[in-house]
């Protein structure tokens, strides 16, 4: 089959989409951007969105990846930072009147029928030798966001291992149902140019749309959070005819957020295949996938990189046993961004991450939470390991710790549940299944958690309703 671009509205061979963006770059040139200027890339997810970002990898330039919902005034302060030349826009990024701005049309519209040079093609080498090729800001859950500055060179070669362990094919249609100005949305558009295969850019947030070109361009690997693919298991309960578009379907892979495995075993049950996960972050790029052939949790390392569970200690931990997660991988960021625009080195070797887990006999990595303890009652508890045994008893909720004088901590327990049942319903499931000491102090129920711009559960909105 013929690779293809496919947009809601329009169809392009592979072929026909790289001339395009050659000629997308040199009207880039045009507005005065040359090799390793810095420029900000802030838009929605669209084919205009792609070209722009392949035109700007062929003139050499570093990216700035801003997400298209950050504030204006939030992305005044990035340009700033970051020395941004000038940012290309869609007509839904906010954007203010003193940061220089070039809407996306308009480097699509004159590079129309351009003539080129026989024989080009789209050349990476310029942007991959550069440290800063791309700058990506964290989701800032536990913090301030921070710059992750990355040589362009190393995000290639991450997503090299990454599509080798996988195993995506030249005959693949990948569906991505994420925004491509973050780690994992933008890892899917770039394998799709490295093993030169369909991509579908289909309206993430309307799932209903989203299924419908699945089917009706053949996808085969699709790549979601867990939120979305629950509100897909709900959407086809709803519109039965929907679920024949997810036929073609080989591989559902998830990340971005935790899995818990009472979804996967929904994904066998309906279609005899289960919820890939996978383990990674901004800063440490892409680290380890489940496969087809090893559906185990998040599976195991890519090759190059290594993993190991450590104790308080920094001690190595035996198989089977909890500790921290900590990553030693080649394909690290170069550094975070420094005030004034430089760069502030990452230290090579090992890394923690902050993230509690452990390795099983096999080298499958379970990821339990994040290492963030709370005491309660003379107990120390890690609310995201009670989230995971909740969600083995099909419970979706997230904990948020308050603290309190007498107890230490009051747990308050968010509970997804699309029917709106009563919050004592809830609150007697969950104490069916946790010891005292892990019960809840109140129970909230929700129709749907409420996201932040990757697609997590957003902690900071929860903490917020909790408080009130």
């Amino acid at each position: 089959m013929t690779a293809k671009i496919f947009a809601v509205d329009s169809v392009q061979t592979l072929a026909d989409f790289e001339q395009d963006a050659l000629r997308v770059a040199d009207v880039i040139r045009e507005h005065g951007v040359a090799e390793g200027d810095r420029v900000i890339l802030k838009a929605g997810n669209s084919a205009a969105y792609v070209s722009v970002l392949f035109a700007l990898m062929h003139v050499g330039s570093s990216i700035v990846l801003v997400d298209q919902q950050e504030q204006a005034d939030e992305t005044r302060r990035i340009a700033l930072r970051t020395g941004a030349k000038l940012a290309f826009v869609d007509d839904d990024a906010p954007i203010d009147d003193d940061t220089r701005a070039v809407n996306l049309y308009e480097l699509i519209a004159p590079a129309a029928g351009r003539p080129l040079p026989a024989g080009q093609r789209l050349d990476f080498d310029a942007w991959a030798d550069r440290p800063d090729g791309l700058i990506m800001w964290t989701s800032g859950s536990t913090g301030q966001p921070k710059g992750a500055v990355k040589s362009g060179r190393k995000f290639l070669k991450n997503l090299e291992r990454n599509a080798d362990q996988v195993g995506h094919r030249a005959d693949d249609v990948l569906l991505p149902l994420l925004p491509f100005a973050h780690q994992y949305g933008l890892s899917m558009v770039l394998i799709a140019w490295i093993r030169q295969c369909s991509l579908v850019i289909a309206p993430y947030k309307r799932l209903d749309r989203a299924v419908q070109m699945a089917g009706r361009t053949g996808a085969t690997v699709v790549d979601a959070t867990p939120s979305s693919y629950r509100s897909i298991l709900n959407l086809i309960t709803r519109k039965p005819a929907l679920r024949a578009h997810l036929e073609p379907v080989r591989m559902f892979c998830s990340g971005a957020a935790p899995l818990d495995g009472a979804l996967s075993d929904r994904y066998v049950a309906e279609f005899e295949l289960p919820l890939l996960d996978s383990y990674g972050s901004t800063e440490l790029g892409n680290v380890a996938f489940a496969t087809l052939d090893n559906p185990v949790s998040c599976g195991r390392a890519m090759d190059g990189i290594k993993l190991r569970i450590v104790d308080e200690d920094g001690v190595p931990m035996a198989a089977g046993e909890a500790g921290e997660i900590e990553i030693d991988t080649p394909d690290a960021l170069e550094g975070h961004l420094a005030e004034d625009g430089g760069i502030d080195p990452f230290p090579t070797g090992w890394q923690p991450t902050g993230d509690l887990g452990y390795l099983d006999a096999e080298d499958n990595l379970y990821v339990l939470g994040r290492k963030f303890a709370v005491h309660r009652m003379g107990y120390t508890l890690y609310p995201e390991l009670i989230e995971r045994k909740a969600a083995e008893s099909h419970i979706s909720t997230r904990i948020v710790p308050l603290p309190d004088e007498r107890r230490g901590t009051q747990l308050v327990f968010f509970v997804e549940d699309e029917q709106m049942q009563e919050a004592q319903h809830w609150r007697e499931r969950l104490c069916a299944v946790l010891p005292a000491y892990e019960q809840p102090n109140r129970v909230v129920v929700l129709e749907s958690f409420p996201l932040n711009r990757n697609g997590k559960p957003d902690k900071k909105q929860l903490e917020k309703l909790a408080q009130e």
